[in-house]
C-alpha cells in the first residue's frame, strides 16, 4: 500500500475531471470555475467522495492565469459551498512571476484580504488554507499568511535541468 498523498496542483480540464476524481487526491488546489467544480462534484458523488478542494483566484487580473476573479468568486461562492461532494478549504493563487519576491507581496496580501471576507460571510470552517507562494517566493507568502506553499524547483530543480537527469 502507497502511503503517497496526492496534491493535484495544475489546470483540470472539464474532459480529466474523472481522472482528477479516480486519483483520490488529498487536495485539489486548482478549482478555478463553477463548471469544472460541478463536474468534480458530480464524479465524486459516483465514486462515493468527498474532494477537499481549494478555490483558485487570480487576483493579479493576468489573462494568462487561471481562477476566479474575486468578484466572480463572490458571486458564485454559496453555488460552490452547496456542492456536497466537495469540501471548499481555502484559497490558491499564482502571483505573476517577478525575481523579486517583494513584488509578489500584494498578491499574496489580496487573498489573504478575500479569505478574511469569506470567513466574515460565510465562517472560518471552509476557508482554513491559503495556498501560494512557489521556491522564488514562498517566504513572503508564509509571511502573509500561507498554510500551503510549493516549493517543486527547490526540490526537484527546473523542469529542464530535470529532463536532463534522466
Amino acid at each position: 500500500r502507497s502511503e503517497a498523498r496526492l496534491h493535484l496542483i495544475g489546470p483540470i480540464q472539464s474532459r480529466k475531471a474523472a481522472l482528477a476524481v479516480a486519483c483520490r487526491p488529498v487536495l485539489i488546489h486548482s478549482v478555478d470555475r463553477l463548471k469544472i467544480a460541478h463536474r468534480l462534484d458530480r464524479f465524486a458523488a459516483e465514486a462515493g467522495l468527498t474532494l477537499d478542494v481549494l478555490l483558485e483566484v487570480n487576483v493579479s487580473g493576468e489573462e494568462s492565469k487561471f481562477g476566479f476573479t474575486p468578484a466572480g468568486l463572490q458571486r458564485d461562492v454559496e453555488a460552490l459551498l452547496g456542492l456536497p461532494n466537495l469540501n471548499v478549504s481555502g484559497l490558491m493563487t499564482i502571483p505573476p512571476y517577478d525575481p523579486d519576491p517583494e513584488l509578489a507581496r500584494p498578491h499574496f496580501a489580496a487573498l489573504r484580504a478575500l479569505q478574511e471576507d469569506l470567513v466574515r460571510q460565510h465562517g472560518a470552517a471552509r476557508w482554513r488554507h491559503l495556498s501560494m507562494g512557489m521556491s522564488h517566493d514562498f517566504e513572503v507568502a508564509i509571511q502573509e499568511g500561507a498554510t500551503l506553499v510549493r516549493v517543486g524547483t527547490a526540490i526537484f530543480g527546473t523542469r529542464d535541468s530535470a529532463a536532463s537527469a534522466t
